[in-house]
Formats: C-alpha cells, sequence, structure tokens
C-alpha cells in the first residue's frame, strides 16, 4: 500500500471523533470504501453540509441553521425557565425525557483550567444577563456529575447568586430499577443527602 494518502487521511479523521482508535477508525474505513461507497459520499457531503450551515443559535448557544434555534423560538415554552447544560447532546438527552418545557443554555463546554477553559470561554456573562433578563424566574443547573462538570455549576451558582439569583441543582440518585447493593457508593452518599 504505497499510495494509500487518502485512505490514511481517512483513518486519521475518523480517529478524531470521540472513543474512536486506531482499529475503529481502520474497520469505518474499510467498511465504507469496501462495502458502502454510497454511504460514504452521503456521510461525505452531510459533514460538508453541516460544517457549512450549523452555526450557534445566538440566544442560548445549542446549533442550529438559522439565527435562533426552534426551542427557543418556540412560543409554547415556558421562558421562565432556564437549564443550563454543558453540550447539545446534553440538552438533547433532557428533550428526549419530555419533563422539561423551559428554555436552555449551552455552555459548549466546562470549566477546564488545566486545558485552558476559564469563564470567560464559557460565555458565562451572556448567561448571566440572559437569568437576570426579569423574565427568567429559576436557573437549573445540568451539568455533569464530574468534577469539571461540578466546578462550573458551583461557579455559575456563585456568579448567579451574587446577582440576586437563586439557582437550582440537578438531583443526583440511585438510578430506577437499580438495587442499592450494587449501586456505587458515591451515588448513593449523595441520594442520602439530596433526600426529600
Amino acid at each position: 500500500m504505497a499510495d494509500a494518502h487518502a485512505l490514511d487521511a481517512l483513518i486519521q479523521a475518523l480517529r478524531r471523533l470521540p472513543g474512536v482508535g486506531i482499529k475503529s477508525a481502520q474497520r469505518m474505513a474499510f467498511h465504507l470504501l469496501q462495502h458502502d461507497r454510497a454511504a460514504a459520499q452521503n456521510l461525505s457531503r452531510a459533514l460538508s453540509e453541516a460544517a457549512l450551515n450549523v452555526r450557534h443559535c445566538e440566544r442560548c448557544h445549542t446549533f442550529t441553521e438559522a439565527e435562533f434555534c426552534s426551542t427557543c423560538l418556540d412560543a409554547e415554552r415556558d421562558r421562565s425557565k432556564l437549564c443550563v447544560v454543558e453540550t447539545p447532546a446534553d440538552q438533547s438527552a433532557l428533550e428526549r425525557t419530555g419533563a422539561y418545557r423551559g428554555l436552555y443554555f449551552v455552555l459548549m463546554g466546562k470549566l477546564s483550567p488545566l486545558d485552558g477553559i476559564g469563564p470567560h470561554d464559557l460565555g458565562l456573562k451572556k448567561l448571566f444577563d440572559r437569568a437576570c433578563d426579569g423574565v427568567v424566574q429559576e436557573v437549573i443547573l445540568a451539568t455533569n456529575f464530574t468534577a469539571e462538570g461540578e466546578a462550573t455549576a458551583h461557579v455559575i451558582s456563585e456568579g448567579l447568586k451574587a446577582r440576586g439569583v437563586r439557582p437550582t441543582r440537578l438531583a443526583r440518585g440511585v438510578p430506577v430499577g437499580s438495587e442499592l447493593e450494587y449501586v456505587d457508593l458515591g451515588t448513593i452518599a449523595h441520594a442520602l443527602v439530596d433526600r426529600r
């Protein structure tokens, strides 16, 4: 395979996806080129189209092709509630539950000093301005329960409290249908502290 520049470039591009190592990238590349060239062309077009046309919503930062996303434009949404999430994937997960009908602010990341990501990189000023617009009554912090997610929630919480807004945090607890003996101790401890 002396002349495999295009194949190598495809494999390296696939490796940039989260959770994809060299073997998985090779397997995907070989499958597309050997068994499904039409899918490879469709994937190429879809990626190109998305890279050119998808942008951030001016109000909540999620992905959209218009100035404002469909969620922000939905008149049926409860504008008094603002849920802060790390990524569009987190927003999508909350939407799939059908339990939340408010609006969102998508941080597009989390605080991570080791990676050089600070409060300014997350657009916290825009979040604080929006939370203090007189319409929002509750800010729900729905960052992930990782060290960085907790730090992000803490910084946002302190910033909101300093502006007279009292945020709420997603509850943590034992997953539905689980047995206590198989749940990790941290989850059990948080469930006890956050009991209602």
